[in-house]
């Protein structure tokens, strides 16, 4: 290789079939992360401040309470069903024509809830959104790894990290932000000239890559929508207490169909669940240390304001400042724990993370009957260390353990284990309220303890598998 022909220019549209192992020469590479952040951003963030919104929504649409959570519950149910889906089509077709599809239908549904005037149009513009997210969310990590060398892979999956837990921190007070000078639209219509700001620049930033030619498998997809579809609807009604026979029959359906669905993706060449990349011991078990620990994650954040204020008898704004060192530290961590990833164990770096959050966990379950908010910080910020010190190694391994090719399939599981262990620990602070409701936010934190340590343990035991870093 010529001397230079590591720094010439990448024209957006080259493909990196050639030099897979080059990544974007700088400046294009920090151009074409800055896009990956704000669509990124754009995509947590409406995740999160249609809940702040929701009473103002149910009251300017004349809606109930119970109706309007189809605002929040749209999106994400939209999102769910089509990650792997577009992930498996980014593959075929090229991860950067499913990322800008997604932010285009994103940027054009935002404007569309703007718009709304009832709640079913709403909704029915949530559901839009969530599949133009789904479209930036299954592939934005897959992107990471052609804008980036592998020697450097760690530092862009941190600042993938970091973009989510800014925006999810932030989100709700954006959202505070906007109500109290502008009315509710306003919230979707601010997406609008970023979106199209990112647009503009994934055409000129982002890099294209070669897919391949197996037929796509449509009937994959649907049973896929169809799993997990009535999976969430399961999930979200046992918390919720709706009939059991009703939860029952959505859960064996999820089953029923999901077994079919297995067997159809083990006669694919590359099918669309990922269950080749599964095969591989690493990848599987990073799959299953980020369910553990985002269910462990979303147990805490769901329940520490009933505990803060319920228990403790602090303040709306008061939880608000004591919760925010979590989300803070991981902004810190994340990017110190992603250039260690490229020198370091992703099992012990995870290891260690993982059991510093456990102690977090256990450390806030035992609080006394009148902490200082001291006390209460530093175990938030403990928590935080710890879960920014295991997200960024376990997302680069699961990269780095799948082939290049399938970069689309291992960026689609990796939302997809975000989101199930969101939806799981969301469902059990639900089922663990209604079984418990005076001791319910402390008995939570043990389970979510429970859940980060079991999450430690097999972090751990990657270290006995040789991760197979994938090039080419």
């Amino acid at each position: 290789m010529p001397a230079d022909a590591a720094s010439a220019p990448l024209t957006a549209g080259t493909s990196l079939a050639d030099s897979p192992e080059q990544g974007l020469p700088i400046p294009q590479r920090y151009w074409a992360m800055l896009v990956i952040a704000l669509a990124l951003t754009l995509a947590v963030l409406d995740s999160a401040i249609a809940n702040v919104a929701l009473p103002t929504i149910a009251r300017n649409l004349h809606a109930s309470a119970a109706g309007s959570i189809w605002v929040v519950n749209a999106y994400q149910l939209a999102i769910t069903i089509s990650l792997l889906p577009l992930a498996s089509l980014g593959d075929r077709i090229g991860y950067r024509r499913i990322y800008l599809a997604g932010l285009i239908l994103f940027t054009v549904a935002s404007f569309g809830c703007a718009l709304s005037t009832s709640l079913s149009t709403l909704a029915l513009a949530r559901v839009v959104q969530g599949f133009g997210a789904a479209g930036v969310m299954s592939v934005n990590t897959a992107l990471v790894r052609m804008i980036y060398p592998p020697a450097q892979l760690g530092r862009g999956v941190a600042i993938n990290a970091m973009v989510v837990a800014v925006s999810s921190a932030v989100g709700p007070t954006v959202a505070s932000g906007v109500l109290a000078v502008a009315s509710w639209p306003w919230l979707f219509a601010i997406n609008v000239p970023i979106g199209i700001a990112a647009i503009v620049g994934g055409f000129k930033a982002l890099p294209m890559n070669p897919g391949h030619e197996s037929p796509y498998d449509y009937l994959s997809a649907v049973m896929n929508a169809l799993v997990f579809g009535l999976l969430i609807f399961a999930v979200d009604g046992l918390g919720h207490g709706e009939r059991f026979g009703l939860v029952a029959a959505e859960a064996l359906g999820a089953v029923v169909i999901g077994y079919f669905f297995v067997r159809r993706q083990l006669t694919q060449p590359a099918p669309l669940l990922p269950i080749d990349l599964l095969r591989i011991p690493v990848f599987a078990l990073s799959i299953g240390t980020s369910v553990c620990s985002f269910c462990a994650q979303m147990l805490a954040f769901v329940s520490l304001p009933f505990l803060l204020q319920d228990t403790l008898g602090f303040s709306q704004v008061d939880t608000g400042l004591l919760m925010t060192p979590w989300p803070a530290v991981i902004i810190i961590a994340a990017p110190i724990a992603g250039v260690l990833s490229d020198k370091v164990s992703s099992g012990w770096l995870g290891g260690v993370g993982l059991v510093a959050m456990t102690a977090g966990l256990l450390l806030l379950a035992t609080l006394g009957a009148h902490p200082e908010p001291m006390q209460i910080a530093w175990r938030m910020a403990l928590c935080g260390a710890g879960f920014g010190i295991f997200q960024s190694p376990n997302n680069r391994t699961m990269l780095s353990a799948a082939p290049r090719e399938r970069s689309g399939g291992a960026s689609g599981m990796l939302g997809t284990a975000r989101l199930t262990g969101q939806t799981l620990g969301a469902a059990l602070v639900a089922l663990i309220f209604g079984i418990a409701p005076q001791h319910g936010p402390t008995i939570v934190l043990y389970v979510a303890a429970c859940f980060s340590a079991v999450a430690a343990v097999v972090s751990t035991l990657r270290v006995m598998q040789r991760v197979n870093v994938q090039t080419a």
